[in-house]
């Protein structure tokens, strides 16, 4: 292509550089393969051949660009050749998900599907949490010596007639909803991420259980059980599933620990961990939702029946957007999980 040094000295070759007959020609030769990359590279689909070809071109390309930003003091050639290289590497190597489909995925696909692999653990642990809570409060109601250990019948009763209730609007609304929102997603992440143990999740469970049923019993053996429920209910239902998802999440890794299925134990632990993280960090937005209840509707002076009705509407509205796009997802095959060119490929597994 003519190219001819510039400054060599004891004849180790200097910088090089091509003049204006040499980089004319060199465009005119080369110009068609660029075109043609160019073409391949704005294409949708390709055949297998297609893609041998736009790989070849690539390659060569990124080679051109090399000699021309060495050798050819031409900013238009070398912008132009940056153009195509950059977008025939992307169409090779695949561009990355932008940030807002990134966020719809997580959001239509992988956090419900997620949730919707953990439903009988968590469905488990629910029914566990009921029993535990009803049973200890029935033993409260029903148990004298129960009532007395707690303590003086003046301090049981300033709970159950001023400081249950005031609880909830003892603080400015703004600030008990980030304080419940962020104690309760440190609990789901706790749950989450101890679930290795296997014996953590329980643990928690088990004692919320116990809390919420000595609670009721109290306020049950004093006649307050309506107040009870009135200002649990609106977000206990929501902010109780998500903590027995997170549960139930962490059991899950627990699980794959113990029985990885055909899967090197490693391997499990990994996609299962990676598909539980996409739990925890969905309660988050689901914990904040609770929060907001929590703090603006449990204590607002609405009738009891329609702070209710709004905890219900959004608890069902939460199941109801698992079950249908967590199933979807699920049965096209999707754990939550990262996707493959995340994570990378894995060994194939016999079973």
């Amino acid at each position: 292509m003519g190219l001819r040094p510039q400054g060599a000295v004891r004849g180790a070759p200097g910088p090089r550089t091509l003049d204006p007959v040499d980089l004319d020609a060199f465009v005119a030769v080369h110009g068609p393969e660029w075109d043609r990359l160019d073409r391949l590279a704005g294409r949708r689909r390709l055949s297998g051949a297609d893609v041998d070809e736009l790989v070849r071109l690539y390659q060569r390309a990124a080679t051109h660009l090399s000699v021309v930003r060495s050798a050819s003091p031409d900013p238009a050639l070398a912008a132009r050749l940056s153009r195509t290289v950059a977008t025939a590497r992307a169409a090779v190597t695949g561009a990355p998900e932008p940030p807002l489909r990134a966020l719809a995925r997580f959001v239509g696909v992988s956090f419900p599907a997620a949730v919707y692999r953990t439903r009988w653990v968590t469905g488990a642990l629910a029914l566990a949490s009921v029993v535990v809570a009803v049973a200890l409060g029935v033993w409260v109601v029903h148990d004298p010596r129960v009532l007395a250990s707690v303590g003086k019948e003046v301090d049981v009763r300033q709970y159950v007639e001023v400081d249950f209730e005031h609880y909830y609007s003892a603080h400015a609304a703004q600030s008990f909803a980030a304080q419940v929102w962020t104690h309760n997603a440190w609990l789901a992440a706790l749950c989450v991420t101890g679930g290795i143990t296997g014996v953590l999740p329980v643990y928690m469970i088990y004692q919320n259980a116990v809390g919420l049923g000595f609670a009721g019993g109290l306020m049950a053996a004093y006649g307050r059980l309506d107040l009870f429920f009135g200002l649990i209910t609106p977000h206990g239902l929501l902010e109780l599933t998500a903590v027995f998802v997170a549960a139930g999440a962490g059991l899950r890794v627990f699980w794959a620990w113990i029985d990885p299925g055909p899967l090197p134990r490693a391997t499990a632990l990994a996609r299962e961990g990676r598909s539980m993280f996409s739990v925890a960090l969905g309660l988050v937005g689901v914990l904040l939702v609770s929060g907001v209840i929590e703090a603006f509707v449990t204590p607002s002076p609405l009738p009891t029946w329609a702070r209710i009705t709004i905890g219900v509407v959004v608890w069902l509205a939460f199941l109801t957007y698992v079950g249908v796009f967590g199933r979807r997802a699920a049965l096209a095959g999707d754990t939550g999980d990262l996707t493959r060119d995340l994570v990378g490929d894995s060994a194939i597994v016999a079973g």
